[in-house]
């Protein structure tokens, strides 16, 4: 359609073309009307701008150019097809919201254009009961309440043949999402402006620049109220009542209603989130029963024991763990540490690790499945081949010419060859530097654990003789404090990082100028998770595989720059430190996320509803969803980062914390109803949108999925203690090597603490302040030979042995692992064969359907003709058979 172009941004000119523009009409009162003022013409979608006539301290020359755009857009608009009609606001006169309807013929074009399926017929096919219904049943909404949806077989739509489509209604054949989502796509592509032969258009610019202050379609009723108009279906109540209330916590999700108002990108978003909750059950039964193993093992945990004992922990002087400012102090001062150690450093925390792997395959096989039935049950099967359309930006830019390789026609692109690859480079580059700024921030954290811990060395008193250990001595060591302030500064830099490098990786996937929607979010999901992966885990990585492994002895320390002494793990080892780390930054992020979530949108609308209530306490529908929070240009983007995050943590470090995923799941029963509350009472009504599955998450799950068994093993391997011991109790603690008749754990501290000469200090290492008599020796924690060997301070046989062992775990339970992870993935296919007949026999009815209807309308036309070829037809078929 020919649209009107304002050719400069000056003053509009005398000759200038009449523009069309929306009509002001009075208000009718109707507070919940979603119709024009007729009350016959539906309301699909609302803009709002500010009159500049009454505008204050405003140039006329940015008014008329303000103005003037705006005016030839609406224009636009009209000549488009769209109806428009502008109503003022009741509390400030400022405000204009202009209605806009989609009329029949405008909706069938561009249903065609976008390739939207819609119904044929009823659909026949059986659906199959599960046989778990009626345990189920108490958990699910009351059919009387959310009524089934009837199911369709579905065609794209074609004007030419409209008669094949199951139209009963012509108000009703399209959805009011498919209404917002067709109108919504004219808005984003109709012209404004011409400038520099650079045509200007879409909602979006308008939006940015401030023409418009704001585009959304309507919600169809109060979230608290269901509407008086009969009309209207008062879905976002029910929702709210069956889905979003807090008391609905543990009522299944209605899906189906959810993505018949939303669009089926927020639905698969609650259907993941729903299915991950339901699996994170198990894994969370069987994290509590390890757990429990856990505190029942303390009771037989004799290496603890050893060290709580006077006699044997009370009696072993520990070397110091910096330099000069640190003292030799009693190894029983861990003893508080060594007992907590003994519930995550056991027997189960081995099987828990093997479980989760496992458990981490079923999860995002099944996950397929269920996505696959989902894809058949709201028709999404062959959406990304059929209707997803270019975005407004990049069909902007093409102005380069190349011809398709399939085709041979030539087709208009954005960029060159050269061009796209100078793109690539530059966001690739962007994005290193990024995450080499967080490791920049991580050996920041590093340097800060090294030079603190002399600091509390110094300033926290150790009990060296044994004697009047006061509560805080026993339980805020110097290691205990380094570890818990260096978590809390390493949670405050991530979220400071995140906020910022949000804002530079939406900059940079702007600039790569992806095709559409989809590749759009999947090129920011990528950088967003790579920058997340580097700020979330690189702490704990370091706590696990990092500290404490290359610390030398006390006669040689190896320093950082020089400078710094190497973090030593505590005698327990790291276990217990990333375990810390772990609770710390899970917690922290689950408490500000749902804190942010709640509070911020909260607020804020209770300010818009302040300012707004001096002149009316009750608005109509489009200016009550005016007051409400904007769902922002990536929807539920930040929802999958934040779950997907936490998939990582449960899986990642599972073997250090079994009780990872109780937290998950206790956050994930809040985090449903919280994201369902804002977007139902706290946003305004989002464009629905369709989505096929989750896009890029699903590959990057699969990879957290498989670094998750390499980084478990290791932690078992070289973080725990559990192969030291097993090594102990099979080899060292019998003879050739010990001196016990039968295996056992006794003698295991004293074993594994090697022997150090104080006279053997350098001068830079040797402590300062000692407030009693001066030590001979020292101990230390390593697999060393004692001073006085013939290869002293060397590693002794028991390390190599140690090694040995840690590295055919390693290797072994990899295999293991992964080979039943393959299995597992062979055997579960990602599209059940009830799913895969479900969508080839739809295939099929609907071409024969179509056929069928093609030949009736040929008969129909043609009479008797149609008959005598058709019988000819069949007479000629059955003379080749003979």
């Amino acid at each position: 359609m020919e649209q009107t172009i304002v050719p400069t941004y000056g003053a509009m000119a005398e000759n200038a073309p009449i523009l069309s523009a929306a009509e002001i009409v009075e208000f009718d009162e109707n507070l919940d009307s979603l119709y024009f003022t007729d009350n016959q013409r539906r309301i699909d979608y609302v803009l709002v701008y500010e009159d500049e006539t009454m505008k204050e301290h405003i140039a006329k020359k940015s008014f008329l150019k303000q103005k003037k755009k705006r005016q030839a857009y609406e224009s636009n608009l009209i000549k488009s097809g769209l109806h428009l009609e502008a109503t003022r606001s009741v509390s400030d006169g400022k405000i204009i919201f202009v209605k806009v309807h989609a009329p029949w013929e405008v909706l069938c074009t561009y249903a065609e254009v976008m390739h939207i399926k819609l119904p044929l017929q009823p659909n026949d096919l059986r659906k199959h009961q599960s046989a778990f219904n009626c345990f189920t049943k108490i958990f699910r909404v009351s059919e009387d309440i959310i009524k089934p949806e009837q199911e369709f077989f579905t065609a794209p739509f074609e004007k030419d043949r409209i008669d094949d489509f199951y139209i009963q209604d012509k108000e009703t054949f399209f959805t009011p999402a498919t209404r917002s989502r067709i109108v919504h796509f004219i808005l984003s592509r109709v012209e404004y402006a011409i400038k520099e032969n650079v045509k200007k258009f879409g909602i979006n610019k308008l939006l940015d620049s401030g023409i418009y202050k704001a585009a959304f379609p309507l919600h169809d009723c109060n979230f608290n109220a269901v509407s008086v108009d009969s009309r209207c279906p008062s879905e976002r109540y029910i929702l709210y009542k069956q889905w979003a209330h807090p008391f609905s916590i543990l009522k299944f999700q209605p899906l189906d209603l959810v993505r018949k108002y939303y669009g089926e990108k927020v639905g698969i978003y609650f259907a993941w989130l729903g299915f991950y909750t339901r699996m994170l059950i198990v894994a969370a039964v069987v994290g509590v029963a390890c757990f429990l193993y856990g505190v029942k093992s303390q009771e037989t945990c004799t290496w603890s024991k050893e060290v709580c004992d006077p006699s044997i922990g009370g009696s072993i002087i520990m070397c110091p763990q910096c330099d000069k400012a640190c003292n030799y102090w009693y190894l029983n001062i861990t003893c508080e540490s060594s007992k907590k150690l003994c519930i995550f450093d056991s027997f189960g925390t081995l099987v828990f690790a093997v479980f989760m792997g496992i458990w981490v395959t079923l999860f995002l096989e099944f996950w397929k499945r269920r996505q696959a039935e989902l894809e058949y049950e709201w028709d999404t099967v062959e959406f990304l081949e059929q209707e997803e359309q270019p975005l407004p930006e990049y069909e902007a830019k093409c102005t380069h010419v190349v011809k398709n390789r399939i085709t041979q026609q030539e087709e208009h692109v954005p960029y060159t060859a050269f061009g796209k690859c100078l793109r690539v480079t530059c966001c690739t580059s962007a994005v290193f530097f990024w995450i080499l700024l967080i490791v920049a921030s991580v050996v920041g954290i590093i340097v800060y654990r090294l030079s603190v811990f002399l600091v509390f060395s110094a300033t926290l008193p150790r009990a060296v003789n044994g004697t009047n250990v006061e509560a805080i001595q026993k339980y805020l060591t110097p290691q205990t404090a380094t570890t818990i302030t260096a978590s809390i500064i390493s949670f405050i830099i991530i979220m400071l990082l995140n906020m910022l490098y949000e804002k530079v990786a939406i900059i940079i996937t702007d600039f790569e100028l992806p095709r559409t929607r989809t590749e759009y979010e999947n090129s920011l999901t990528t950088k967003m998770f790579l920058f997340q992966f580097v700020n979330y885990y690189s702490s704990c990585f370091y706590i696990a595989f990092f500290k404490g492994k290359i610390v030398g002895y006390p006669g040689d320390p190896v320093y950082w720059f020089g400078k710094y002494r190497n973090e030593e793990c505590d005698p327990g080892g790291c276990l217990l430190e990333l375990t810390t780390q772990l609770t710390i930054i899970m917690g922290g992020k689950a408490i500000w996320n749902n804190i942010q979530e709640i509070l911020v949108p909260w607020v804020k609308n209770l300010i818009s509803r302040c300012r707004s209530s001096g002149s009316k306490a009750v608005l109509p529908r489009w200016e009550a969803d005016y007051l409400l929070q904007p769902a922002g240009k990536l929807g539920l983007f930040y929802e999958y980062l934040e779950m997907v995050i936490q998939f990582g943590f449960v899986t990642l470090f599972v073997a250090s914390f079994p009780l990872a995923p109780v937290l998950a799941l206790v956050n994930n029963l809040l985090e449903i109803r919280v994201d369902a509350w804002k977007i139902t009472t706290q946003w305004r009504r989002m464009v629905p949108e369709k989505a096929q599955d989750i896009g890029a998450w699903q590959p990057i799950m699969e990879g957290v999925a498989i670094l998750a068994v390499v980084t478990n093993a290791m932690i078992i391997a070289f973080t725990s203690d559990m192969i030291p011991r097993l090594v102990y109790y099979w080899s060292f603690s019998v003879p050739p090597y010990g001196n016990y008749t039968t295996n056992t754990m006794q003698g295991y501290i004293n074993n594994t603490l090697s022997v150090f000469s104080v006279s053997d200090f350098q001068s830079e290492s040797k402590p300062v302040a000692v407030n009693w008599f001066n030590p001979t020796v020292c101990r230390y924690r390593d697999f060393r030979y004692p001073p006085g060997h013939e290869h002293q301070y060397e590693h002794s046989v028991y390390y190599w042995h140690v090694v040995a062992a840690k590295l055919s775990f390693l290797i072994v339970m990899e295999h293991i692992v992964y080979f039943v992870k393959f299995i597992i993935a062979y055997i579960i296919p990602d599209v059940s064969n009830e799913t895969k007949d479900k969508i080839k026999r739809e295939k099929y009815l609907t071409q024969k359907l179509l056929h069928e209807r093609h030949l009736r309308v040929m008969k129909k036309q043609m009479g008797g003709l149609a008959d005598r070829f058709l019988k000819g037809m069949d007479i000629s078929m059955i003379n080749k058979e003979d």
